[in-house]
């Protein structure tokens, strides 16, 4: 199945919500992706990371953060925690004071998702036009053995799910990039880059080196070198983070056939100048935000989403006790 249109043929850039809408409910739960479809996005980005039973979860962070997890374990490697210890944490909230001021709401008693549940959810919703883009969460000292589970697991969650014609698979590791290459070539791959990522001896890029590519120790100099390592990798798209990107970045990504995608761009004005530079894609916290800057350009919208669900949520939505 080949991807859905991109932006070259929508005329503007993707509207994609960061780990759902951060700014507006939960991240990397079901109360935030269902929010991101009903706002009307083209994609959906959100982290997955192993637990210890080699289940697939919806985290931002290797270990237990008590920023956005209610519950026992702070601080704990979420790869030594088993589904059913997972389930018991409360995931529907942020610790104050929350950056995002009044417009965040909390969604108490809601559990920390798989990814199978968020395939159900999109599936459901009947969000035919929506990509996933899975971001999947490693480390550079994870072995060989463990990226490729993590890797071979969400694929074979997403074909289970008849959606691998329908997700991106993101990774700071490429590591995981060559992986998900060798596994399911055909599932577009996204070479995520942030200033401590590029800097030279980097682990994080599966052997290359920055410095080969005219970096230095700032994380910022010639961050265009960015867009031939990723190509090196085999990505089809760059996504740096957004205070990287510039009209030189994107024009020699696009040189080297890689697609752009910039991270995490809240603040309209700097989505109308991504937009006027030619970006690709943007991952936003606010996607409603981006839809009025797309509109007030003459951009047609992604499709709202009516949820089919009266509380919100399909019945099976994992909850936890509120204590």
């Amino acid at each position: 199945m080949p991807e859905l249109p991109r932006p070259d043929e929508l005329s503007r850039p993707e509207i994609q919500g960061h780990r759902g809408v951060r700014a507006l409910r939960p991240e990397n739960t079901l109360p935030g992706l269902a929010r991101a479809l009903a706002i009307g996005v083209d994609a959906l980005e959100f982290d997955v990371t192993l637990t210890a039973d080699g289940g697939l979860i919806l985290a931002h962070d290797l270990t237990v953060n008590a920023t956005t997890i209610r519950g026992p374990h702070a601080g704990t490697p979420w790869r030594e925690l088993t589904l059913p210890q997972v389930a018991a944490l409360e995931a529907g909230w942020r610790t104050p004071p929350d950056p995002f001021g009044d417009t965040f709401e909390p969604a108490p008693g809601t559990a920390v998702p798989t990814l199978d549940q968020v395939c159900r959810l999109v599936l459901e919703a009947g969000a035919d036009h929506v990509t996933l883009a899975v971001e999947l969460k490693t480390s550079p000292s994870w072995p060989t053995a463990d990226i490729e589970a993590i890797s071979r697991a969400a694929l074979d969650t997403l074909a289970a799910h008849g959606l691998t014609g329908r997700a991106r698979v993101l990774a700071f590791n490429w590591r995981v990039l060559q992986a998900a290459r060798d596994q399911a070539p055909a599932v577009p791959r996204v070479a995520l880059v942030e200033p401590s990522t590029w800097v030279p001896g980097s682990p994080w890029l599966a052997g290359l080196d920055p410095a080969d590519f005219g970096a230095d120790e700032s994380g910022f100099s010639a961050a265009i070198g960015c867009a031939p390592a990723a190509q090196t990798v085999a990505a089809a798209w760059l996504s740096p983070r957004d205070y990287l990107v510039s009209q030189d970045l994107i024009q020699a990504a696009h040189g080297c056939g890689l697609k752009v995608v910039s991270w995490t761009v809240n603040d309209g004005a700097r989505m109308g100048e991504l937009i006027g530079q030619g970006i690709d894609a943007i991952i936003t916290d606010r996607p409603d935000v981006l839809r009025r800057v797309v509109a007030a350009r003459g951009g047609a919208l992604p499709e709202a989403i009516r949820l089919p669900w009266r509380s919100g949520l399909p019945a099976w939505a994992p909850a936890v006790p509120v204590t």
